[in-house]
């Protein structure tokens, strides 16, 4: 009875005091990211295991000076991971290497190998529209030659037709929502006359954005033998082309049309942006896809929140377990996370290498030369090289010293034939 009492106390006293809520639950943290101290080894890259698969063997790479290692800022220069002290870890991912960047300020949030050189596949497209798209009017007409279409069989292709009629703008949306080769070939010969000297402009356009390790050797991005670049230098090649309102429209274009051609009797036909970011990122801005077998899975992706437009590069990916631009996605997503004064390093802007570069050379012009002074002639010497000069100052003197030499002379000589010798004895 006593017990039943307390019960229905007890009972009284909490509804009359409430019912404590349970305590919250403490937010989940993400440890944060190691950060490498000055000469120590680098931080390894945080890793997904991936499955094993048959690739070509990897050419080479070019040796990377230190000057290349080290452009956007020293952090840059290693192989393993940089991410601005005390932030989060950033997410595991298959890629090789990667970087987050900043759209418009150029600051560089992190990076995984930043400069070590990776194969590009399509994403090589970029740099063709870094360097073609100004050149040509959208509006243009152009005709599609046997040579356009000369691309590996089974390699991604719009499906343009030998003799058929494409505008420029077609080509560019054939270019970056389908990745096709075949649009690549064609609009590095419109701009530039054939593909090769197309490749030839994207190689010089490259060195003005400042990606030097960037190669070309074909438009498209079909490996060839020296074809390198580097996340860093897709950043910079990124970061040209969103500067671009043409870019960013097509980008962000899901579909389009190509059109018939009656005269091939041929219909069109619609494709579609390879790109799922734009589909499934909140504030996508379009990108690019690129695969192939040497390469593996390489992806550039740029999305704005609040404000920021930030990019995204990674190079040496595996489709799984997440495809490469989800990879890109959970590092938009961290770098979003990031203070906005977060930096590891910067972009360098279009032409500020080549203005380094010339530095010395302007210096150098400009020091005043040294000359060596003139050997010791003595004064006599110095006098006969100033008379063969030309020296007046020295001449009129010493032609006047000379006359009244000549002058004395010739008056003693005079003289003393002037004066009656004498007679002397004759000797027997």
């Amino acid at each position: 009875m006593r017990a039943r009492a307390l019960a229905v106390a007890t009972a009284v006293t909490l509804l009359a005091t409430g019912t404590p809520a349970p305590a919250a639950a403490a937010p989940a943290t993400t440890p944060a990211a190691p950060v490498a101290a000055p000469g120590a080894a680098p931080v390894p890259c945080p890793r997904l295991p991936a499955p094993k698969v048959s690739r070509p063997p990897r050419p080479a790479p070019p040796a990377t000076t230190p000057e290349q290692a080290a452009v956007g800022g020293e952090a840059l220069a290693g192989a393993g991971l940089v991410v601005p002290p005390g932030s989060p870890a950033p997410p595991a991912v298959t890629a090789t290497t990667w970087l987050v960047a900043d759209l418009d300020t150029g600051e560089v949030l992190g990076a995984c190998g930043a400069h070590v050189p990776g194969t590009p596949a399509s994403t090589q497209k970029l740099l063709l529209a870094a360097t073609m798209l100004s050149r040509l009017d959208p509006k243009h007409v152009a005709v599609a030659t046997r040579a356009d279409l000369d691309i590996e069989p089974g390699s991604s292709a719009v499906g343009l037709l030998v003799g058929g009629r494409y505008s420029v703008e077609t080509l560019w949306l054939g270019l970056l929502l389908q990745s096709g080769n075949d649009a690549a070939n064609m609009l590095a010969r419109l701009g530039a006359g054939s593909a090769q000297a197309g490749v030839a402009e994207m190689n010089e356009q490259a060195r003005r954005l400042g990606a030097g390790q960037t190669h070309a050797v074909t438009p498209s991005g079909l490996d060839g033998p020296g074809q390198f670049t580097s996340a860093y230098d897709l950043a910079l090649i990124a970061r040209a082309c969103f500067a671009d309102a043409a870019f960013r429209r097509y980008a962000l274009t899901e579909r389009t049309q190509i059109p018939a051609q009656p005269a091939l009797k041929k219909g069109g036909f619609q494709i579609q942006n390879e790109n799922q970011l734009i589909y499934r990122y909140p504030g996508a801005l379009g990108g690019k896809t690129g695969f192939t077998e040497l390469a593996r899975h390489s992806y550039v992706g740029a999305a704005q929140r609040d404000g920021r437009r930030l990019v995204v590069t990674l190079l040496g990916a595996e489709a799984r377990p997440v495809r490469g631009w989800q990879q890109g996605a959970q590092l938009l997503d961290w770098a979003f996370r990031l203070p906005r004064d977060a930096s590891v390093g910067r972009l360098v802007e279009p032409g500020e290498r080549d203005a380094e570069a010339a530095e010395p050379r302007q210096a150098a012009a400009a020091e005043p030369r040294r000359t060596a002074p003139p050997p010791w002639r003595g004064p006599a010497g110095t006098a006969l090289h100033r008379i063969g000069d030309g020296d007046w100052r020295v001449i009129v003197p010493v032609a006047g010293l000379l006359a009244l030499t000549v002058g004395g002379v010739a008056a003693v000589l005079a003289a003393r034939r002037g004066r009656p010798r004498r007679r002397g004895r004759r000797r027997a």
